[in-house]
């Protein structure tokens, strides 16, 4: 199982028994017990890989041991009993009880090395807390809290597991915890793909640096601060060379913080944490040798603050760091801005999340932007879509800040609000998205209707107000119509011109296509504007041709460079830089590419690798023989009202069977697709003869032929009421065929004998040349179904459904059978994979797949094309004047028509006048 399928088995369990427990108190409990679990394996593989055997750990882990507790605690900075150790619980669990946990979190508080007393006390309280909230008696909170730690107990934490694994099923648990905890939620988490933004912005500034310090005074769940660390060791290769200060007010989000960093494997000697108040009381740096006051200053501070909180001010003046003005008490927004700005060093970056009202809001704010820009520490803001955070739905924005920007006085404003798609309620940034966004900001570019750098200048004429819309309009052009086309018809040149990239990029085109009517209007050649000749003008067109062919050579040799890098040198393969560097290559490739958008070729490429870093995790951590591994697939059903978990035949740990299938079993599998292809076709005929019928046709009560839901065929009715139908048939056929049912065995020769009209030969004999009454019944049905109805009849729409209802039934189970048999071939044929078989099905997945996506993209970027064309061309299509003959018709033929109506007098002299209004006249 990938740490994504054990992440979504974990929720799914945990949601599942939560009941009406409040989203923040379940939280607690699960994400409480998960690091319990953490830090009691951790302490057992200590003991363990310094020579304690495991039988020896019940008599060795006790607090009378005072040897034993001084050596975890001077390595870990913690010490657990044997009592109170996870596995003992486990062992114990029918016998747990809550007092028994709560005892063990206030036990560890008092077994904390003083040293890691900011990481570790009182990291158990929310769990404590929250212990008691799980029943309202003490015997159905022991039985939620054993369901509980049967959970937690299938996360691994044995140390088989790297910290990634660990992290990623954290984190994805804390994410699904903040969409249940309503408008609580953004207080300790930030979308992972808002965090990654400012961690690739933050990234790239600190490129290159050694003994990188990064701060977050609103830390929550930190996941900010492990999106910037990661983002920094991709480029240094060095996790260590990160020192991470974090600063949270609220306890349960202190706790998140600090068992996040923990869980991560970050060294405790680079986690400084501090609850408390950041705008109260500033970060407190004192020398303890010295007692003297030194403020941190960091490379780098993230943060995703409460919104437009309250806070107390301090008076003016007596806060350095609020020294360009004081935000007011209701909106402390720019109050965690200057904070944060404060604490960086001179060539510091500051990344923050901040309500979209602070870029224009007036007051004391308006004082403190101008202060930001005439001290020129504003260097980007990014406009985020709406509805992207937890617990709150308004538009919000990252305001990127430096120390020091030098000479460059330009802020760069994005308009990144339509880069989006709608995943459940909320919109998330896809990895188009992010990227965009990304490159944007690190090669400060301008692009029409989404960045734009602007001068100092002019922001000071626009009175400091930094609303991204006075320098961004990325709105949609009002469509216009040409007056001249909408009289005489024709399409503008100038509404032509509009598409100027596709013309070009493929010269000669727009000429082919067109004929000019006047200077300024054209249309389309009279022969491309019907049956698709348009579409096929374009594509075939040399110039097209030309795109396509320079395109797919933007990718010569790529193929057998992502063969060489991920498959044959798949050991070789960095997991923390892959990525970057196969996406440097991709842009590279597409940088002389025209019409066809990089990011959405990117977007396609992300899409893949989603997959492929998947599975290279898997194959690095695991070892090359998961290639060759199947596990139970396994699915919820209902048993007796109840979701039961149960094995619904196999899945491959790495390979999909359809993809095996496909390139090993193929002859088996077309076939399968055959008859699959069949059984839709026979199905949707049976669903149009339904629909031909009429109620009167489909009967009722005991004549009806149809479901309880009466929406399709009831294959039994079908048949009685087509046997009854079709009893009263005979033919002189029919009429021997009936005698022979009834007639002895002497008399049975004579019929055949003397019949040769019949068609014997058409039924299965016996050995004595006779035929059973079931062949002869089955004759005479065949006979009476061939009988030649009338158009409108009945039968034969009875006789073609129950044909192909009967088809469908025994298709089914023959596919079923089939599928079964392949199903089984294909769990032996992934068991005994050779290495080439097992490379060439990655080659395919990871490859193949991918670059087949890729290649397609220029055939939907002239799609589009001609979808453009062809909405001009219908636009000015009908001339107002060809509408104004159609009504006046119209008209005409009403009034005409009006003329023969009957009525009262009174309704006729109405029926009158309305005619001649329409200049009809009337009779």
């Amino acid at each position: 199982m990938d740490k994504q399928q054990l992440a979504s088995q974990i929720w799914k369990a945990a949601n599942k028994m939560r009941g009406s427990l409040d989203a923040n108190d379940y939280k607690d409990l699960i994400l409480g017990l998960m690091f319990y679990k953490f830090l009691s394996a951790r302490e057992v593989e200590f003991f363990i890989s310094n020579g304690l055997r495991p039988e020896a750990l019940e008599v060795q882990l006790t607090l009378d041991n005072e040897r034993r507790v001084a050596q975890t605690q001077d390595e870990l900075g913690y010490f657990i009993a044997y009592g109170d150790l996870f596995s003992t619980w486990e062992e114990d669990l029918n016998d747990l009880r809550p007092s028994r946990v709560i005892e063990a979190t206030l036990a560890f508080d008092a077994q904390v090395n003083p040293a890691y007393k900011s990481i570790f006390h009182e990291i158990f309280s929310p769990l404590a807390s929250a212990v008691p909230k799980l029943g309202s008696d003490a015997n159905t909170q022991a039985k939620k809290l054993r369901e509980l730690i049967r959970i937690v107990r299938d996360i691994p934490t044995d140390g088989r597991q790297n910290y990634d694994v660990l992290g990623y099923v954290y984190e994805y648990l804390i994410a699904h915890f903040a969409a249940n905890a309503g408008k609580s939620a953004g207080e300790f988490y930030t979308p992972h793909q808002v965090a990654l933004v400012m961690a690739e912005i933050v990234g790239h500034h600190l490129a290159g640096r050694d003994g990188i310090q990064v701060y977050d005074p609103t830390s929550g769940s930190a996941s900010l601060l492990l999106n910037i660390g990661e983002a920094i060791t991709r480029r240094s290769g060095n996790p260590d060379n990160i020192q991470y200060y974090a600063q949270e007010l609220k306890k349960a989000a202190y706790s998140l913080t600090r068992m996040n960093l923990v869980m991560r494997g970050i060294q405790p000697a680079n986690i400084v944490t501090r609850e408390g108040d950041s705008l109260g009381s500033d970060w407190p740096m004192i020398d303890p040798r010295t007692g003297e006051y030194h403020p941190l200053f960091v490379d780098a501070v993230v943060s995703n603050p409460p919104y437009s909180a309250e806070w107390e001010r301090p008076k003016p003046g007596s806060d350095p760091r609020f020294s360009y003005g004081l935000a007011p008490a209701k909106t402390a927004d720019y109050a965690f801005l200057l904070h944060e700005l404060y604490h960086l060093k001179h060539d510091g970056i500051l990344a923050i999340v901040l309500p979209h009202g602070v870029l224009f809001r007036g007051g004391e704010e308006a004082v403190i932007r101008r202060q930001l820009i005439e001290r020129n520490h504003v260097d980007a803001i990014i406009g985020l879509p709406a509805n992207i955070f937890y617990g709150t739905g308004i538009a919000t924005i990252i305001m990127i800040l430096k120390k020091d920007r030098g000479t460059d006085d330009s802020v760069l404003f994005i308009d990144a609000s339509k880069g989006f798609s709608k995943i459940g309620k909320k919109n998330e940034l896809r990895h188009r998205d992010i990227r965009k966004i990304v490159d944007t900001v690190t090669e400060r570019r301008s692009e029409d209707k989404y960045s734009r750098l602007v001068s100092r200048q002019e922001i000071q004429d626009n009175g400091y107000n930094l609303n991204i819309p006075r320098y961004v309009d990325s709105s949609e052009p009002v469509e216009n119509w040409d007056i001249y086309a909408t009289m005489f018809g024709g399409i503008p040149q100038h509404e032509l011109d509009q598409l100027d990239t596709y013309w070009d990029a493929l010269p000669g085109l727009r000429e082919s296509i067109f004929d000019s009517v006047a200077e300024t209007h054209t249309h389309v050649k009279p022969d491309l504007q019907t049956g698709g000749q348009l579409g096929n003008a374009v594509h075939q067109h040399p110039a097209t041709q030309a795109f396509k062919q320079n395109y797919l050579q933007a990718f010569t040799g790529w193929e057998e460079i992502l063969d060489q890098t991920l498959i044959q040198g798949i050991d070789s393969v960095d997991m923390t830089t892959i990525e970057s560097e196969l996406r440097s290559q991709l842009f590279e490739r597409l940088s002389q590419v025209p019409i066809v958008d990089d990011y959405t070729v990117y977007q396609v490429f992300a899409d893949h690798w989603f997959t492929t870093n998947r599975d290279l995790e898997i194959l690095k951590g695991q070892g090359w023989g998961t290639i060759r591994q199947v596990e139970p697939n396994l699915v919820l059903k209902k048993e007796k009202g109840k979701e039961k978990e149960v094995q619904d035949g196999w899945i491959g740990t790495i390979l999909p069977f359809e993809l095996v299938q496909r390139e090993l079993l193929a002859e088996d599998f077309t076939e399968i697709e055959a008859l699959e292809k069949r059984l839709i076709e026979a199905d949707e005929r049976v669903g149009e003869l339904f629909e031909s019928l009429s109620e009167d046709q489909l009967g009722s009560g005991d004549t009806s032929i149809t479901n309880a839901a009466g929406d399709a065929f009831a294959a039994g009715k079908v048949k009685t009421r087509l046997a009854s139908l079709l009893k009263d048939i005979t033919t002189p056929e029919v009429e021997v065929l009936s005698q022979y049912l009834e007639a002895k065995a002497a008399e049975k020769k004579r019929l055949i004998a003397s019949h040769p009209e019949v068609d014997w030969a058409a039924m299965s004999s016996a050995k004595n040349g006779s035929y059973t009454a079931t062949e002869v019944r089955k004759r005479i049905e065949e006979l009476r179904r061939a009988t030649d109805f009338s158009e409108d009849a009945l039968e034969p729409v009875l006789i073609e459904a129950l044909g192909l209802l009967e088809e469908v039934k025994g298709s089914k189970k023959a596919i079923k059978k089939r599928k079964d048999k392949l199903h089984s071939g294909t769990k032996e044929r992934i068991e005994s994979l050779s290495d080439e078989e097992a490379k060439m099905l990655l080659r395919a997945k990871w490859v193949r797949d991918m670059l087949a996506d890729i290649k397609s993209i220029p055939e939907h970027a002239i799609n589009e094309l001609i979808d453009k064309v062809d909405y001009l061309d219908g636009k000015y299509a009908a001339t107002l004047s060809d509408i104004g003959r159609r009504g006046r018709k119209a008209e005409l033929s009403l009034a005409e028509m009006m003329g023969h109506l009957t009525g009262s007098t009174r309704d006729l002299e109405g029926i009158t006048e309305l005619a001649n209004i329409l200049g009809g006249g009337a009779r």
